[in-house]
This record gives structure tokens, sequence and C-alpha cells, in this order.
């Protein structure tokens, strides 16, 4: 399931659109922005209706990784790679390892100004793939001496968001039972939205869940949480709705149904056009920016790689994205401005200053 989503303005600095020469498949490699430093975000291999689609969704989440890994004050910038499956098309192993392979080729061609790493459709052991043609790629295995599956400081940094956006829609000071008894919806059993599935259940959340994926039923069952059909979740009331799936899922016909006080998730660009935080909160529903609730995993890999503290330390940077989250709603409040404008304000005056630090050098 793709949602189409208008294209953004072309302000990238390198954008690379390849047929892979072993694979056969069109690999897109979007370099939005390096003023911050080497540009960082993961690749996506996913099914588009037209190869152009999946060029748009690279221009897209790339400009998206800018705002992202400025509003999370990593010193990187913001890139993304799209590798394009038509429809219908299933990957056996060897078409799957050209793919990777012809993926790191064109990783290699930007010269170390965008790094890659683990994404939606791709795993650790692709970029192991990846590694085999160019160095500038993050999120090994494990078994390799990388830093492993993002997933897990992801859904940290997601739970911790979570909380300062209940905090905020009661007026309260966080703490571990900020969750109990809370209706959460869950839209997305992936491996961010199952992580955080499992722990809010753990902690007393009414959960409801979907997905489009009917085996995640098991999952939902196992938590004791209540299941809908895809395309209903946003009809049940809730305090929070998790879009943890694909982007463009919040249009104005979902948004003026939504019967949730919150949103806040890790999906990419879940607003179908960005007059939707408007909209919402026309409808006094709170809205916490996806780019910034989803930081987890890029701040990981990130100071992981670059060796900027133990990994227990680089968790910890990890769950401070809830007191980012608090910080933005208190400048949207202050400043008579949605949570959006505020979060993309931050961004930009750290790239204004990235800008002039270069403009003196």
């Amino acid at each position: 399931m793709t949602h189409t989503l208008p294209l953004p303005d072309l302000t990238h600095e390198r954008v690379e659109v390849t047929t892979g020469p072993r694979s056969g498949l069109v690999i897109t490699v979007a370099l939005h922005s390096s003023a911050l430093g080497s540009a960082l975000g993961g690749a996506r291999l996913w099914t588009y209706p037209h190869w152009s689609d999946a060029v748009g969704d690279a221009l897209r989440l790339s400009a998206a990784m800018t705002l992202k890994n400025a509003a999370a004050g990593l010193d990187a910038g913001g890139g993304k790679s799209v590798i394009c499956l038509p429809p219908g098309t299933t990957l056996d192993s060897d078409r799957r390892r050209a793919a990777f392979l012809d993926l790191g080729d064109a990783v290699e061609r930007m010269e170390g100004r965008y790094r890659t790493a683990e994404d939606v459709g791709s795993t650790t052991d692709d970029m192991l793939t990846v590694s085999e043609r160019t160095n500038h790629v993050v999120g090994l295995p494990d078994s390799a001496g990388g830093s492993g599956e993002p997933a897990g400081p992801t859904s940290l940094g997601v739970y911790e968001a979570l909380r300062a956006t209940l905090d905020r829609l009661d007026d309260t000071t966080g703490s571990d039972a900020a969750v109990a008894g809370r209706r959460i919806t869950i839209s997305g059993l992936g491996q961010v939205g199952s992580r955080l599935a499992v722990r809010l259940a753990a902690e007393g959340a009414a959960l409801t869940v979907t997905d489009v994926n009917p085996a995640k039923r098991d999952l939902a069952a196992e938590l004791g949480a209540h299941w809908v059909d895809p395309g209903t979740e946003h009809l049940i009331a809730a305090d929070v709705f998790v879009p943890a799936g694909i982007g463009g899922v919040l249009d104005d016909e979902v948004i003026d149904a939504l019967a949730a006080r919150a949103v806040c998730g890790p999906a990419n660009n879940p607003l179908a056009a960005r007059s939707g935080a408007d909209r919402l909160a026309a409808r006094g529903i709170l809205y916490a920016p996806d780019f910034v609730v989803n930081a987890g995993g890029v701040i990981y890999l990130d100071l992981e790689a670059k060796r900027l503290g133990s990994r227990a330390e680089i968790m910890d940077r990890v769950a401070g994205i809830g007191d980012v989250v608090r910080g933005i709603f208190d400048d949207a409040e202050n400043h008579g401005i949605t949570p959006l404008d505020a979060a993309e304000q931050r961004a930009a005056a750290r790239l204004r200053a990235a800008a002039a630090t270069s403009a003196l050098v």
C-alpha cells in the first residue's frame, strides 16, 4: 500500500537515478543536504506503481531526514536511497544481493557525502552486502562488529515522545505509569510498531492495533489488544493515534474523522499535505512531528558510527527525545504556532547557523 504524496521543492544537492546493472532495478539516491555533515538516511526497498513514484519518495524522505537530523542535534545532513520494486516483483536471494551491490556502487559515487543504513524493507544483512562496495554504510550486524538493528532505539524514542504527548494532554509530568489505562491506537505493526505495542501492553495501555498483514493478528491476540480492519483505525476513540506504517495516511478526510486527542508515531511523512498540521490544530488534536518522534534510530546509528559515547550513553541520548518533544510543544504554545512549525524552526536555525559558519570559512 502506497499513498501518493506531493513532491517537495527540489532543493537537493544531488540526486542520482540509475538502473542497477546487476539487478535491473531502478535505484534512487537523494542527497538533500550535507550542510551539517555527511548525510545519513536509510535504504528503502519497496514496491511502487511506477519508478517515478520511488524517485518522489526518495526526494520527500531525504528532505525529511535533513529536518530530522538537524532537530536531533546531530552533525549529519539528510539523504535517502530507494530501491524500486515493480508491482508483483519478488526478489530471490541472488537478485536481492545484486540490488544491494548496485546500491553500494550508487552510494560510493556520492563520495562520502551520504551514508546509508537499514530502512523499511531492508535489513542489517543487506547493509553488509552494501559494505562490499562502499565504506559509507552504517548499521551493520552485531556479528560483523556493527551497531545492529536500529528499530529498538527508534521504538524507545517513540515511547518517550508518546509519554511527553500524554503529559501535555493532561498537563502532567512524566512518570513510569504514564501510559497505564491510556487508549492508544497503533496503525502498523512492523519492527517499530510491534516493539512499541509490546511495551505499552506490558505497562497497561488499552491498545487498538491494525496492520495490512493479517498475520499480525496473532501479536494482537498475544497482547490482548483490540484488532480492527486497516483503514478504520482512525475512527476508534483514543488518547493517541500512532501512525507506524506508510506515509500520507493523514489526509483531510482522515483528519476530519480522527477520534484521537493526539497524533504521535514513527511513520515518516504521515501528513498527506503540510496543511494537515493546521487542520489537526483546528480540531484541537495535538501533533508530535514525525521527524522528531522517530529520530531514535538515526541518533543511535550516527553516534555509534562516530564512537561518540558508550551504548548506554547513546541510548540515554535517544531517551531525551521526550524532552525535545516537550520543548517543541512549549515553543508552539508560546509563539502561537503548530508543533510542526516549531520543530521546523528548530531545524532551520541549526541549518542557518551551519551556513553562516561555512560562509565565514
